[in-house]
Formats: C-alpha cells, sequence, structure tokens
C-alpha cells in the first residue's frame, strides 16, 4: 500500500475508533439507563446536536462481576484528579498529546504500531468531545469482584490502554534494537 493509502487507512482507523465511542455512549446514556430513570429519550442526531442534560449516577447489574453504571469523569483516566482540575486543562493536554501522536504517526513506517498510534488519537479525541460537550467524560463500564470495583471506563479509554499497550509491546518485542 502507497504511503499515501497508508496514512488515510490509519486516520480512518482513529476516527472509527471516536465514533464507536461516541456511539456506544449514546446508546448507553440513551437505551439503557434513561429508561430505567423515566427519562425522555434523546434521538441519535438531536444528541450529537446539542448535548442532552447529565444524568445522576446510575447502576445496572448485567453479571454478577459486570454494570453498566452512569459515571461522570471529570478528572482524567479512572477518575484521577476528580478534584476540579480545569476542565479547559483536561482538554488542551490531550489535544497537545494527541498532536505528537499525529506526528509519530505520519512518520512511523510500522503498520502495527501505526495501528496502536491510531487507536490512542482515537481514544483520546473520544474523550475530549465529552469534555468539550459535558465538561465531563461518560464512563458506563464497571467490573468488580464483590465490592472491589476496578475504575468505571468507556471505549475511548480502551482504546487508548489497548494503543499503549501495543506501543510497548512493538517497543519490547517487535522493534529492532541498536
Amino acid at each position: 500500500m502507497n504511503p499515501l493509502a497508508r496514512k488515510i487507512f490509519l486516520l480512518g482507523l482513529a476516527v472509527d475508533a471516536i465514533i464507536l465511542d461516541q456511539l456506544s455512549k449514546w446508546a448507553v446514556t440513551e437505551l439503557v439507563i434513561r429508561p430505567r430513570l423515566d427519562v425522555t429519550f434523546v434521538d441519535l442526531i438531536s444528541w450529537v446536536m446539542q448535548a442532552p442534560e447529565k444524568m445522576p449516577y446510575t447502576s445496572i447489574e448485567v453479571l454478577p462481576f459486570f454494570n453498566i453504571v452512569m459515571v461522570w469523569n471529570s478528572g482524567i483516566s479512572f477518575g484521577m484528579f476528580n478534584d476540579g482540575t480545569s476542565t479547559l486543562l483536561l482538554i488542551l493536554l490531550p489535544l497537545v498529546i494527541t498532536a505528537f501522536f499525529m506526528v509519530w504517526l505520519f512518520r512511523t513506517a510500522s503498520w502495527f504500531q501505526g495501528i496502536a498510534i491510531a487507536l490512542v488519537i482515537g481514544g483520546a479525541i473520544g474523550n475530549v468531545i465529552d469534555r468539550l460537550r459535558f465538561g465531563a467524560v461518560i464512563d458506563f463500564l464497571d467490573f468488580h469482584i464483590g465490592d472491589i470495583h476496578y475504575p468505571a471506563f468507556n471505549i475511548a479509554d480502551s482504546c487508548v490502554v489497548i494503543g499503549i499497550g501495543l506501543l510497548i509491546f512493538h517497543s519490547i518485542f517487535l522493534e529492532k534494537k541498536a
């Protein structure tokens, strides 16, 4: 594949991650959480065009170790800095990091590394969209063992973690050593 087509493909992967993240957040909030709260349904187009009102914390048990929750994360990943840290800072910092990853994406010759970087970019932008729209990120996946809960997360968080994991794997096992 020529270099331009490869870059377009990888940017498309990042866009796919953003779309999947935003669609999952809409589906969970509107098709799973809102009916439980007896709040008026918001269709996808309306949800995209205008941010709906924030819903309160909700938890729906799906399996003995997994809940669908409605959590508003105003901090960074896994609720860190959820203490009123500036929303502007939490928007600008990921955008600066994303710019770094975009440069890396366009310079890498490795497909593996490119896919990993695209996932990180898509995940970061997915959460920035939430911060711009709501002032916080929608988290809804809650895994737990008894009362011990892993911090709630979303598809964008998963993309970032998987992407970073793949970059570490690439660095340790696939990159040629000097």
